[in-house]
């Protein structure tokens, strides 16, 4: 198994008039599953194509367990590949697809028949050795594709959408099967997907590209709670994070003259301005006294929950009831907001912070900060300010033993909390 550096990739194409990549720079720890994920487009294909040696890159550079790949084909490597079209032989029989990369090698036929025969059995493919593909459905397409894929031995798996043909039931089915696959083989793998519900449920840690770029990398849940720019936050999630604008008014957030919400504490820098404020579907109260009255558009019944899209003055806003929520176009309910998390917290964090310094993906800590990183052991009751496009910021909560302010002014700034999010304009 190997690790994968790549360091400042740029690619453009004959036809295009932007970069498909744009100086992208990440690493990928050995054994480690990173899934990139974006909207189409945003370059994450060729990032991939890339790293297999299908397409050179105009700049920058790829290695793979510390030796330098940029310039070697495909075939020396040592990496497997599944595609999204499955590109299984429709002339072959399953073992024979299997057992394709071995034959290539020119592996002993008992070697051969060894490998094929486990790669089969990872992948309850035993029974279906001597089929065509023509006699397969889909999902046992796709398994055969893996398998051909794991049966090498390679020391990077790389899979382009290998989930987009098969239909909702079989994608969930098989996603849940792919991820004991990998963590059974412990091989580095990058994913692509535009399925975000792929890419929290699949990944060790997601990197959100947006136009050739890395808008933001980390583990699943932080990237869900805490988005680095309104574009992730909007773009992860199913419905989407919700936005609106508020001033911040004596500890208020004030969305109207007749309507506003309790403000978290690390906003009163922020007196008297226009903020952006963002809060998930789910994290929304429906139905409690007291609380700010919207009108129901849409019910959307799911099954697990009951999806509204509602209307009040700031706008729409879509907002996730339990099961049992009755509710109809045109009926009038209350909703309550998160409070915001600084109010109450009281526990000491350590507070690593984003950067956007060129050359750098967001999410390396920097300066001083990068000691506080190793402070895992505390609870991570934190709160971070940081910007979009310029040096990082950070806010730690109010506490009674901390009430410290620290941040650079920028043209924009990004407050992310585990709840609810406040996008922030700086001082000009």
């Amino acid at each position: 198994m190997a690790g994968v550096t790549v360091s400042n990739l740029v690619k453009t194409y004959p036809s295009g008039s932007r970069r498909a990549t744009d100086d992208v720079s990440l690493e990928v720890a050995d054994g480690e599953f990173l899934v990139l994920v974006g909207p189409s487009g945003c370059g994450k294909t060729t990032l991939l194509r890339m790293v297999a040696g299908l397409e050179t890159p105009d700049g920058g550079t790829v290695s793979i367990g510390g030796r330098d790949v940029t310039a070697l084909p495909a075939r020396d490597r040592r990496l497997s590949m599944v595609f999204q079209s499955y590109a299984i032989f429709p002339h072959l029989r399953v073992r024979e697809n299997i057992g394709f990369g071995l034959t290539m090698r020119k592996v002993p036929k008992p070697e051969w028949e060894s490998r094929v025969r486990r790669a089969a059995a990872l992948l309850d493919l035993e029974d279906l050795l001597d089929r065509y593909p023509a006699q397969l459905s889909g999902g046992q397409r796709q398994r055969v594709a893996v398998a051909r894929a794991i049966v090498v031995d390679a020391d990077v798996l790389l899979m382009d959408e290998p989930l987009s043909n098969l239909d909702a039931l079989l994608r969930m089915q098989f996603r849940a099967e792919l991820k004991k696959i990998v963590a059974r083989l412990g091989t580095t793998t990058l994913y692509v997907t535009h399925d975000q519900a792929e890419a929290m449920s699949l990944g060790d840690r997601v990197a959100v590209l947006r136009d050739g770029r890395i808008a933001q990398l980390g583990p699943p849940m932080d990237v869900y709670d805490r988005p680095a720019e309104r574009f992730v936050g909007g773009f992860l999630g199913a419905p989407p994070m919700n936005f609106f604008l508020a001033t911040v008014h004596d500890g208020r957030l004030v969305v109207d003259e007749q309507r506003s919400l309790p403000a978290p504490a690390v906003l009163g820098a922020w007196q008297d301005r226009k903020i952006l404020v963002g809060v998930r579907a789910e994290r929304l109260g429906v139905g409690v006294p007291d609380g700010l009255t919207a009108e129901v558009e849409v019910a959307e019944p799911t099954g697990a929950a009951v999806l509204l899209t509602v209307r009040w003055p700031a706008g729409e806003l879509k907002v996730q009831a339990g099961p049992g929520f009755r509710a109809a176009p045109g009926d009038r309910i209350t909703l309550t907001f998160p409070p915001g998390p600084c109010a109450s917290s009281t526990r000491t964090p350590p507070w690593p912070c984003r950067s956007a310094e060129p050359g750098r993906h967001r999410g390396q800590p920097f300066g001083w900060i990068q000691m506080l990183r190793y402070w895992t052991l505390l609870p991570w009751s934190w709160r971070r300010i940081a910007p979009v496009d310029g040096p990082s910021a950070m806010l730690p909560p109010v506490t009674p033993l901390i009430s410290t302010l620290s941040w650079t002014f920028t043209p924009f700034h990004t407050t992310v909390m585990r709840a609810f999010s406040v996008f922030v304009p700086a001082a000009s």
